[in-house]
């Protein structure tokens, strides 16, 4: 798979190359240390996979995330980061980044890579344990706004809170198959690639009440 890695920190940058090459199945085609380069490089390389930092100077990789997911909606970007802030989750879920790790966790990197290359979301531990908790209570949520009936918003709400579909599936009397159904019908409708975006969606929306 060819990567491309954005730091700020040019150490890391080379570490994490020589990280990653070290791998016979990962090959780096590009380097850059800004919000920018991630852009232009993108571009230029059209890489499987972006591997990229959140704080940089100027324009964030979180923006360089947005930009380069607005023009190659297919693109897979990669968060790798120090910072496991709940506003940096949420947004990198909502504008479709397939992971966010923390760079501790070094050895994870390559796996992740591996992980999103076969189509998988990959967050690392710290992140997976704060998504229920950042479930807020409100005072609702506005189906009618998009076309989402009852049971419909039970399966989202169930979702949002970490629930797989066997767990929904008790909780609301349905069959597993049959909320596989409904979250597939629910996605096509929002128009949202997964499950964990659904999630955000959700919570965004019932934090703006």
């Amino acid at each position: 798979m060819r990567v491309v890695i954005i730091d700020d920190d040019k150490f890391v940058c080379l570490s994490l190359k020589t990280i990653l090459q070290a791998d016979g199945d990962i090959e780096v085609v590009g380097v850059g240390t800004s919000g920018g380069e991630a852009v232009r490089l993108y571009k230029q390389y059209l890489p499987d996979i972006m591997l990229m930092d959140i704080q940089m100077q100027g324009m964030s990789g979180l923006e360089a995330g947005e930009k380069i997911l607005a023009e190659h909606a297919d693109a897979n970007i990669l968060f790798l980061t120090t910072f496991s802030d709940n506003e940096y989750i949420i947004k990198a879920l909502r504008i479709g980044a397939k992971g966010y790790i923390i760079k501790q966790n070094v050895e994870a990197i390559p796996p992740a890579l591996k992980a999103v290359m076969s189509g998988q979301s990959v967050f690392g531990s710290e992140i997976v344990t704060k998504l229920p908790r950042l479930m807020i209570e409100s005072a609702g949520f506005d189906r009618e706004a998009y076309d989402i009936n009852e049971k419909e918003e039970n399966v989202i709400e169930l979702v949002a809170k970490g629930l797989n579909n066997r767990e929904i599936a008790d909780e609301l009397f349905l069959s597993e198959g049959t909320v596989r159904n409904y979250i597939s019908t629910i996605l096509e409708k929002l128009q949202l690639r997964d499950r964990t975006q659904l999630a955000v969606f959700y919570l965004e929306k019932k934090r703006t009440i």
